[in-house]
């Protein structure tokens, strides 16, 4: 009985440490550091792209389920691009591509980004590399601009 309290007690203490870690692996990266993730980016000589979203928006849930979650976890687009995801109308803190204390809602606002969700691939001087991808436009075709978006970064960074 004890042995079995013991073995319950360590599944409930991994599974509570569990989900901060679990859902960075499963999702994508919250913004938090644009500064930061603008000279990794310099390094790797790779755009960064943001995804705008906003809470409950079921087609903020399918861009990133079915097309933005799998490039995050695929090895190949991490040499590509650096994902992040920004909530706007959020008063979370945020730095942004030039070192200045922000937040998601006032850098999706500065950004001119009301409607959900937007896709905009910055350089590593946090300019946009392209339009916007603004909606989820034609499902069949949207893996297509993704990856023109990103193309459009990467030859940006490297002055192509």
């Amino acid at each position: 009985m004890m042995r079995s309290l013991a073995a319950w007690t360590l599944i409930l203490a991994w599974g509570v440490a569990l989900p901060g870690p679990a859902r960075a692996a499963d999702g994508l990266v919250q913004a938090q550091d644009f500064q930061a993730d603008a000279r990794i980016a310099a390094k790797r000589r790779v755009p960064v792209l943001v995804v705008f979203t906003s809470p409950g928006c079921p087609y903020c849930e399918r861009v990133k389920q079915e097309y933005l979650i799998p490039m995050h976890k695929d090895r190949a687009y991490r040499n590509r691009v650096i994902i992040r995801e920004v909530t706007i109308g959020s008063d979370t803190p945020l730095a942004d591509f030039d070192g200045s204390r922000t937040t998601e809602g006032a850098f999706a606002a500065a950004h001119k980004v009301f409607m959900v969700p937007t896709v905009q691939v910055y350089d590593t001087r946090g300019q946009a590399a392209g339009d916007a991808i603004v909606g989820l436009l034609i499902p069949d075709y949207y893996f297509g601009y993704l990856e023109a978006a990103i193309d459009a970064g990467g030859r940006k960074v490297r002055g192509k």
